[in-house]
């Protein structure tokens, strides 16, 4: 079954222990529990370290916060950090918190935390200390996950012919659509994580999953413009039903 749970979520990211290629696994682990209500990523956003994460800020409507490095080599976003989690919890708003970090100094905030009957989401990667992982309720090895994603997508390496002489080569232009096969294999893994023991999962938490991650995903940006369950019974991979007005959907075997 899904993990969605209607959570109020606070996500609270340190940037300066976390590499920035893990942010998409990061949101769609958290939508999995529910709503993510702050996105929060903290450090020293004068330097020039975090440049890469900069870039990140607007695509995933993340909230910077700023800390400047009174010291020398010492992780200074732990401090603002922690100082932020303890004013969430005391506002009363969220009944989640998913923290992003592999440095074990956060576990005595996750301690305690739980003591206010919060529910702790850890992420960070396999370096991260036991203590750490074991004081939330669920981890996720965010650099396995990667690893996963990457198996996915290898994919046999064709050499292109080398540019002639003074030939100009046109970059492509990119486009933020995401492709339909990328939609229909992670639709198929939703199926497969939802179904029933018939093979048939409920197309309400189904469609409501897949918008989660992609929430730019409509039919009509791959040509016809009609309702999602409609555009994927036409899919030669897909079927669909309909009972007591409660829409199904599988995977053909």
């Amino acid at each position: 079954m899904a993990l969605e749970d209607n959570k109020s979520i606070a996500l609270l990211i340190d940037a300066e222990n976390i590499s920035p290629k893990y942010i998409e696994i990061i949101i769609d682990e958290a939508n999995k529990y529910g709503k993510i209500n702050y996105r929060r990523v903290y450090g020293d956003w004068t330097t020039d370290n975090l440049r890469t994460w900069k870039e990140k800020i607007n695509e995933f409507a993340l909230t910077p916060v700023q800390q400047y490095a009174y010291t020398q080599g010492k992780n200074v976003s732990d401090f603002t950090l922690i100082i932020d989690a303890m004013d969430i919890l005391y506002s009363n708003k969220v009944d989640s918190f998913c923290l992003v970090t592999s440095d074990s100094d956060f576990t005595k905030l996750v301690t305690r935390l739980r003591e206010d009957d919060m529910f702790v989401i850890g992420m960070g990667e396999s370096k991260t200390p036991i203590s750490l992982v074991n004081a939330c309720e669920a981890f996720a090895y965010l650099d396995k996950m990667l690893a996963d994603t990457k198996d996915d997508k290898e994919k046999p390496v064709t050499k292109k012919k080398p540019a002639k002489k003074n030939e100009k080569i046109t970059p492509k232009t990119e486009s933020s659509i995401t492709p339909l096969d990328r939609i229909e294999k992670e639709l198929k893994t939703i199926i497969e994580s939802n179904q029933e023991d018939d093979g048939w999962a409920y197309w309400s938490v189904v469609a409501n999953l897949l918008q989660k991650k992609f929430p730019g995903f409509h039919p009509r940006n791959y040509g016809p413009n009609i309702r999602p369950l409609t555009f994927f019974k036409q899919h030669k991979s897909f079927l669909v039903k309909i009972e007591n007005k409660v829409a199904y959907i599988k995977t053909k075997s």
